[in-house]
């Protein structure tokens, strides 16, 4: 089980690797005003959902400890991106305060994964 768990993190990552380099390649584009959302991003986000919901079954599973309410906000915040990202993917420009709140709520993410113990 311990093999498996690793794996899906490993994807987890990918996913969170992969949303947030879509945010950072497109830095300078915000910048200029001509951001958008890209494929990456929304695969990414897609990804962690996905592989964020395996992670609590295989956890529970696994008799393992679940902060219940660190997974619900966690969840709540991708939900909030991937609404964005979703919504708006098709659009040539994104305005720089929606674009960088997908890179704020990511990078918040991130931070409520690693140091809320």
């Amino acid at each position: 089980m311990d093999v498996l768990i690793n794996v899906f993190v490993a994807l987890h990552i990918i996913g969170i690797a992969s949303l947030l380099g879509g945010f950072l390649t497109q830095m300078k584009a915000m910048g200029a005003g001509t951001a958008r959302f890209t494929p990456a991003m929304l695969h990414g986000a897609l990804t962690m959902l996905v592989t964020g919901v395996a992670l609590v079954g295989l956890n529970q599973a696994d008799d393992q400890t679940v902060n219940n309410l660190k997974v619900g906000i966690k969840l709540a915040i991708l939900v909030v991106v991937l609404g964005l990202v979703y919504v708006k993917r098709d659009e040539e420009r994104v305005g720089k305060g929606l674009f960088a709140a997908v890179g704020a709520l990511t990078t918040a993410n991130i931070f409520i994964a690693t140091l809320w113990t």
